[in-house]
């Protein structure tokens, strides 16, 4: 068994949704045996395989605790994962030394449990114990715990996945998705990567004026290559911070996926860039269902009409009940404000989605027009517009960063930046 000391038990904190800032990195495809003593407990561990981050693990649950535990493994193999329910402290520890015995030496314990002492704590992890977690727990507790066992406790969360879709075909969402990244990485400074799933209709490399020779179709119709050497040579470097991986848009195949076609490529991006932005096509299939349910975030983009909130409404509750450990969704309206068009007001919309949206962004063709056209974003056009605010207030919703302090600027600057820009 592997030692992985992390928290004492009086820093555990409560069972809670995660905050914003809170990031729990996906479990890789591992074994999980649970022996739990309560139903309770049986009930938070079954729920914690349910959500998407727990998604690749193969979960079992028995009854037992301890005992039932020693039993199992005298004749089978043990589990990446052990997790175990236990009342007591010298029963506990009894336990723990007859499970050494049957348990091969690569499987993490963690340890559910019901008594509060740092010696205990102490004692568990110097016998090998991966986590002790009190009880009761809650789903995410598990889900923290055991996602927490496969990543290094002293690096940088990284890897956040941005999923950004519209409530309805054209209402602006990728313009939306791209603009915010674009905060993410100027602003923020984030290294950041924005991923255009509509492979044939995708407007990411009109919209950063790139026509990379390769994109995100070499990596959906070459899954067996796909490693981190692979995707490096496919991104297009737009900023410092910013690269893109763009779709063909071209109509020369037809693009039909299984619904996990696109796993491989997140799985990469999440080892390698701190934020990755999927721009999802208004569509509704398997593969972009499961993109939405395993994003760590997502913001819906809608107009303020009756089809818009119906479709937002739907989306919100669906992913509302399949990620139940997670906040909701995020949403803001666009194109706000178009003359002679009756729209249905903020207000209403907020009461119908029970959440207030992250801004609404006016309408104003001229210039969202000109920077589509020119292959620019809103900043590069206008670096006072409105909306460059309201872009970066959606992108530290998202994140959970503030603005990152600029350097003071000097008189010189002006010219620097000319220079630069040369």
């Amino acid at each position: 068994m592997i030692s992985y000391a992390r928290q004492t038990p009086e820093e555990q904190p409560e069972a809670s949704l995660p905050p914003v800032e809170e990031h729990i990195a996906p479990a890789p495809r591992v074994s999980v045996q649970a022996f739990c003593e309560t139903v309770e407990t049986a009930a938070a561990v079954q729920s914690a395989g349910e959500d998407r981050r727990l998604g690749k693990a193969h979960l079992k649950i028995q009854m037992g605790g301890m005992a039932a535990a020693i039993e199992a493994y005298r004749s089978a193999p043990t589990p990446n994962v052990i997790v175990l329910e236990s009342d007591g402290r010298n029963d506990l520890l009894t336990g723990l030394d007859q499970l050494a015995t049957v348990c091969d030496a690569g499987t993490r314990v963690v340890v559910i449990g019901r008594i509060n002492d740092v010696m205990l704590y102490r004692e568990l992890v110097r016998r090998g114990v991966s986590d002790y977690v009190l009880a009761p727990v809650g789903a995410i507790d598990v889900v923290r715990s055991i996602c927490n066992l496969f990543s290094a406790p002293e690096a940088k969360a990284v890897g956040r996945i941005i999923a950004v879709v519209g409530a309805k075909g054209g209402v602006g969402a990728s313009t939306i998705s791209h603009n915010v990244a674009w905060a993410i990485a100027r602003d923020l400074a984030m290294d950041a990567v924005v991923a255009d799933l509509d492979l044939a209709f995708g407007t990411a490399g009109l919209d950063y004026n790139q026509d990379p020779p390769q994109g995100i179709a070499d990596a959906v119709f070459s899954p067996d290559r796909v490693d981190t050497a692979f995707m490096d040579r496919l991104l297009s470097k737009c900023t410092d911070h910013l690269s893109l991986l763009a779709a063909p848009a071209t109509l020369d195949r037809v693009y039909d996926f299984g619904t996990d076609a696109f796993d491989a490529v997140f799985d990469t991006l999440r080892a390698t860039m701190p934020c990755i932005v999927l721009d999802i096509p208004h569509q509704w299939s398997g593969w972009t269902k499961r993109a939405l349910i395993g994003a760590d975030d997502i913001l819906i983009v809608a107009a303020p009409d009756l089809a818009n909130l119906r479709n937002t409404k739907n989306l919100f509750d669906l992913l509302k009940a399949a990620r139940p450990n997670d906040r909701p969704p995020l949403y803001c309206l666009n194109q706000v404000g178009i003359p002679k068009r009756p729209e249905i007001a903020a207000t209403e919309f907020a009461k119908a989605i029970e959440s207030q949206p992250v801004v609404s962004i006016p309408f104003e063709p001229q210039i969202f027009g000109s920077a589509a056209n020119n292959g620019q974003m809103i900043a590069e056009i206008s670096a006072n517009h409105k909306s460059i605010e309201m872009f970066l207030q959606i992108a530290q919703r998202l994140t959970g960063r503030s603005e990152t302090k600029k350097q003071k600027s000097s008189l010189l600057s002006p010219l620097i930046e000319k220079l630069r820009g040369k």
